[in-house]
């Protein structure tokens, strides 16, 4: 359903791969969302350490912290956060945030004709021959010059036109930059 939507042009303006901008977050540091598992260690107190998954609403729940946002924050930040709550009946806390898996709001999704269609968790440095490598490359029905990467933008959705066949073949020039959110369209040949 997604392939369909996004091969129909139902998205923002279609840009050339040298064109297409940068999305709204695109900090370095990795920034918390809902779905991702994290683990709370409070130092000296194993009792409040736990592991525990972001709510759809962007919040998490610990003992002696309720209900706080963790989405849109770097783990250093939600710990910090935490710290200042703790302070309240703990004496000098120290937490440590570890993000132990990502959701989807860090994954690149690759849909279409690639011979693996899937999800990859984001990396930072990540670029297209990154993405198509993991996914096993194009199938023999690709028609690779006609993909898209669908993202969003502080000035709303864009489709970045790429050409996967040139990527292949040498042309660097299409070997962008991926974001967390980012979504390859690969459509199929015309017979």
């Amino acid at each position: 359903m997604l392939a369909t939507a996004c091969a129909s042009g139902g998205g923002g303006p279609r840009l050339a791969a040298a064109e297409c901008p940068i999305p709204a977050s695109s900090e370095t540091d990795y920034v918390i969302g809902p779905g991702d598992t994290l683990q709370i260690v409070v130092w000296r107190n194993e009792e409040l350490t736990a592991t525990i998954p972001v709510r759809p609403d962007g919040k998490i729940s610990t003992p002696l912290v309720n209900d706080m946002v963790a989405s849109g924050k770097t783990p250093s930040r939600l710990g910090e956060d935490m710290e200042a709550v703790l302070s309240e009946y703990l004496r000098t806390p120290e937490v440590s945030v570890i993000v132990t898996q990502q959701g989807a709001a860090n994954q690149v999704q690759v849909v279409g004709e690639v011979a693996t269609p899937q999800s990859l968790s984001y990396r930072d440095g990540l670029n297209l021959l990154d993405v198509v490598v993991s996914v096993g490359g194009l199938s023999e029905f690709a028609a690779g010059n006609r993909a898209n990467v669908i993202r969003q933008t502080p000035d709303g959705q864009v489709e970045c036109r790429v050409k996967i066949k040139n990527l292949m073949s040498g042309d660097m020039s299409q070997n962008i930059a991926i974001y967390p959110g980012d979504v390859l369209v690969v459509p199929e040949t015309r017979f």
